[in-house]
């Protein structure tokens, strides 16, 4: 049987969404992003043979450890293709395939993960696309490609995939497409994950979505108790 392990990347929990600074204090920021790997391991647990979480935070893989999955230490000063390389080259002698998504993707449950996974026995290469042009879900067989994660990384890939003349599908699923990287990313997920740990935590946090007119769909602002 064809061995698929999930490949999730994790920034230092000190260093991870400023963006939210105006909205979440450091240790909310700590606690939302505990929050959405949760979501995303438990999410992927069941429908791979492992999942690996890479990081250089020691309190990341620590975290990671006590989920339940594997874990591997980043290796000297690198960016996210290279930290990303580091975990094929690790998996690659135990799986046929790797699938690369995020860590702050907690909806990635109620978007049909199996059936995104099911599209890789027709197809060399399947993607999600995130909000701005970037990558939220990647499987492809490692060496097939060349990883092309940072700006609009989605049409990076999918020029890569025909540069190798890969067969592919898109995945095109809100829930898959919506990263937290903002307020009004908080906002959508009090909005549409019920049963998440993500959702759950927010709701301990004093914060109110209102519909807005404005750039932003969504108003979010903290109340005063």
């Amino acid at each position: 049987m064809e061995k698929l392990y999930a490949i999730i990347p994790v920034s230092r929990f000190s260093h991870a969404k400023t963006r939210l600074s105006p909205t979440l204090s450091p240790s909310e920021r700590e606690g939302i992003l505990k929050a959405m790997l949760t979501d995303v391991s438990n999410s992927l647990k069941d429908l791979v043979s492992e999942v690996v979480v890479i990081s250089a935070d020691e309190d990341v893989l620590d975290f990671a450890y006590d989920l339940g999955i594997s874990i591997l230490q980043e290796k000297g000063q690198t960016d996210l293709n290279g930290a990303l390389n580091q975990a094929m080259e690790w998996c690659a002698p135990e799986c046929h395939k790797v699938l690369i998504t995020p860590s702050d993707i907690p909806l990635i449950g109620k978007a049909q993960p199996q059936n995104f996974i099911n599209q890789s026995n027709k197809y060399d290469m399947v993607i999600a696309p995130a909000k701005g042009g970037g990558t939220n879900a990647l499987l492809f067989k490692p060496g097939d490609m060349e990883l092309k994660f940072g700006d609009y990384s989605f049409f990076e890939h999918i020029k890569e995939a025909n540069r190798k003349d890969l067969s592919y599908e898109i995945y095109d699923s809100f829930y898959l497409s919506l990263d937290v990287n903002t307020a009004e990313d908080l906002g959508e997920i009090i909005l549409h994950g019920e049963g998440t740990h993500t959702r759950e935590f927010l709701n301990k946090i004093p914060l109110s979505v209102n519909p807005h007119r404005g750039s932003d769909r969504l108003e979010i602002r903290r109340e005063i108790l």
